[in-house]
């Protein structure tokens, strides 16, 4: 793979990000921001922050989705200074941690900023009045990375006690604590369908499901520190940069790796992102190289040489850009493949075998297809004579064959026997069930002694008559949960009539209950999901079918009549109705009044903060993040207070009773530190202090001063 445009810069680039009008933000290792135009490279604007960061494997800066604020470590690490980009100048200082800042990060929404600290903890600031608002879950390690989730409703943190903190920014409560990593976790990203990888010190990537918590899958083939993380914006690749230059690529629906060589460069990858527009993978490098690479290079050629049937060619071709075999010409040849070898089968199975081999002239060519002809030719030597013994009535040795050349198996000779063995299998099950009629039953099904995985079946049907009369009893009965309980110990079920007319039957009613969801006819739906419950096989999509339409149901009846707490409530937990037009609006709303408390809540304002949050206060689902916001209004209060030197008692008091409302958090704890330094003579001891909690706050505890 070879790059359609590059660059370099020098100094080692640690951050790039696209912007809306399809310009590129660089930033190297001094800091130096540039403004590239991704169509010839040229430099539109920039400007210089000045600070060296000598160590960047984890975010030393961060830039805001519309570029209009930054983020930056200090040069020492010691604080994290936050710029605005057009006046170029700092907003505030981040300077909380014990300790060095490790990484930082802005959520997608542009609210707040967060620094990440070898104490392990992670402070949410206010981007507009730079003040701290609250503070994300403690870990007893490093924080190593930040990662938020593309509608700003996740952040995750990853640390260097080997786990990963998940915590919902838009209820403002945590939500797990990631544990399945043997080494301290040191990159994160969200993916789409509610995923998260994690990478940890010693190369093991995990997929996780951040809706159960649980592990989705473990990525293969990793031989080299990742250092950075991106995906194509259609979610079907991910992309890792390495420490030694490899970029690996994996697809993100099986989640096999395609190839650990995509591309190989001579130095360390240190920023990875991807232009959707035009399907542009675009690398940084530790010696200042940036470097575009479109994914599909190449994709018109294998469109030439698709029209010429050229098909060697373009299996050369894809091997030097392995993505192009999920290009529209590669797929058409793959389809093209597949019909061959069917009907290469086919003619095999009517023993014309020289047919068989001139269709696949066009294919010869290609080596790792030729050696699949050779390989299919190669098993149906053998296949006359399984005909023969199939004709002979030879079942024991013709099934033996069968499962020594499994290729046999797609036959119409082999489909056949399977039709005859079901077709007799019924009707010895129909003899069991007449009196004196088990040797007629026996008889029927002696020509399958021999047969292994048959003779099995056929013993534990005579041995189970029973099993098999409650199995009826319970179908006629439409108790198929019964149903399937007894199959999963008596697995010779499957192969009862009874078992496919019952699969027969629950395929039925899932197309009808989604054609119905098509039709808006829901609660005819819901009735056929009910059913569909019953059957292990589509209990899991029937239930999560049955939850989202009440969700959709509830949801926009909650809207219609005006029911803005059940609306919410409901909003909270379906990310689906979040992007329908009502779920876009309230979000908005709401938005808009917590940006309005916030610039309340960092004046201390809490008639403001009030005024901004009323119409919220009966909605259960929004009361952890107004507790939030009340609790940094006090907490700007307490501030004030201390900087404008009031009373030491009068100041003791506020924070005894914020502990009261809130807790013992971190913001308190800084606000007490700041206290100490002002009134060193205090003798308040938080150990002694009643302490509430943010879950427990609730609106009927607001007062106008925590002072008070």
């Amino acid at each position: 793979m070879n790059s359609i445009m590059q660059k370099n810069f020098t100094k080692a680039i640690i951050y790039t990000k696209f912007l809306d009008d399809a310009s590129l933000l660089v930033v190297d290792k001094n800091t130096s921001v540039r403004f590239i135009n991704i169509k010839d490279m040229s430099i539109s604007s920039g400007f210089k922050a000045n600070i060296t960061h000598e160590r960047y494997s984890s975010n030393k800066v961060y830039f805001s989705s519309d570029a209009k604020y930054f983020i930056s470590c200090s040069a020492d690490n010691k604080e994290a200074k936050f710029y605005n980009t057009e006046t170029k100048k700092i907003i505030a200082k981040i300077d909380r941690h014990k300790g060095e800042v490790s990484c930082v990060g802005i959520d997608p929404n542009n609210r707040y900023i967060f620094t990440g600290g070898d104490d392990g903890r992670t402070f949410g600031v206010d981007i507009k009045s730079g003040k701290l608002a609250f503070a994300l879950p403690n870990h007893i390690d490093t924080i190593n990375d930040i990662a938020f989730s593309a509608n700003a409703q996740w952040v995750a943190t990853a640390s260097f006690d080997k786990k990963i903190s998940l915590f919902n920014l838009a209820m403002m409560t945590p939500k797990f604590r990631l544990k399945a990593h043997s080494a301290p976790v040191m990159k994160l990203e969200f993916l789409s369908k509610l995923r998260l990888i994690s990478i940890d010190k010693k190369n093991s990537a995990i997929i996780w499901n951040i809706h159960t918590g649980k592990v989705i899958t473990r990525l293969n083939g990793i031989h080299d520190d990742i250092t950075q993380i991106t995906q194509s914006h259609d979610n079907e690749f991910l992309f890792l940069g390495t420490k030694l230059g490899y970029i690996l690529v994996y697809e993100l629906k099986s989640y096999k790796l395609i190839t650990a060589r995509y591309i190989k460069l001579k130095t360390s990858i240190t920023s990875l992102s991807f232009y959707e527009k035009e399907q542009y993978l675009i690398i940084g490098t530790d010696n200042g190289d940036l470097l575009v690479y479109n994914i599909f290079e190449g994709e018109e050629y294998l469109s030439s040489l698709l029209k010429d049937k050229k098909y060697n060619q373009m299996q050369e071709y894809v091997e030097v850009n392995p993505l192009l075999v999920y290009t529209k010409p590669y797929l058409m040849v793959d389809i093209l493949w597949k019909k061959t070898i069917d009907r290469a089968k086919e003619l095999l199975g009517n023993s014309e075998k020289e047919k068989a081999l001139a269709i696949f002239k066009n294919f010869k060519n290609i080596p790792i297809k030729n050696q699949l002809i050779q390989k299919l030719m190669k098993e149906y030597l053998l296949f006359d004579k399984f005909v023969l013994l199939v004709k002979q009535n030879k079942l024991a040795l013709a099934y033996g064959l069968a499962n020594q050349y499994p290729e046999y198996k797609d036959s119409k000779l082999y489909k056949s026997l399977e039709i005859k063995w079901k077709k007799l299998f019924a009707l010895a099950q129909k003899y069991l069930l007449e009196p004196n009629s088990a040797d007629m039953a026996r008889d029927i099904l002696s020509i399958y002694r021999g047969v292994p995985a048959k003779t099995k079946l056929v013993n534990d049907l005579f041995s189970n008559i029973l099993i098999y009369k409650r199995f009826r009893d319970f179908i006629v009965n439409k108790n198929f949960k019964m149903s399937f309980k007894l199959i999963e110990k008596n697995q010779f079920l499957l192969e009862t009539n009874e078992y496919i007319s019952i699969m027969d039957y629950a395929d039925q009613l899932y197309l009808k209950s989604n054609e119905l969801i098509g039709d808006g006819d829901t609660h005819s739906a819901i009735k056929l999901l009910k059913i569909l419950e019953d059957f292990s096989d589509y209990k899991e999509e029937a239930d999560e079918l049955i939850l989202d339409i009440e969700n959709r149901e509830n949801f926009f009846n909650a809207v219609d009549s005006k029911n803005m707490a059940d609306a919410y409530n409901i909003l909270s937990v379906s990310e689906c109705l979040q992007t329908t037009e009502d779920g876009l609006r309230l979000n908005k709303l709401w938005e808009d009044d917590v940006d309005l408390a916030n610039s309340y809540a960092a004046k201390g304002n809490i008639v403001g903060v009030s005024k901004s949050l009323y119409k919220y206060k009966k909605i259960t689902s929004k009361n952890m993040f107004i507790a939030s916001i009340f609790s940094w209004s006090y907490i700007s209060q307490l501030e004030s207070a201390i900087k404008q030197k009031k009373g030491k008692l009068i100041i003791e008091k506020g924070i005894k009773n914020y502990l009261f409302y809130f807790g013992e958090q971190e913001q308190i704890i800084n606000i007490f530190d700041l206290f100490k330094k002002y009134y060193p003579e205090t003798k308040l001891d938080f150990e002694y202090q009643k302490k509430g909690s943010l879950s427990m706050w609730r609106p009927a505890m607001i007062v106008k001063s925590i002072l008070d």
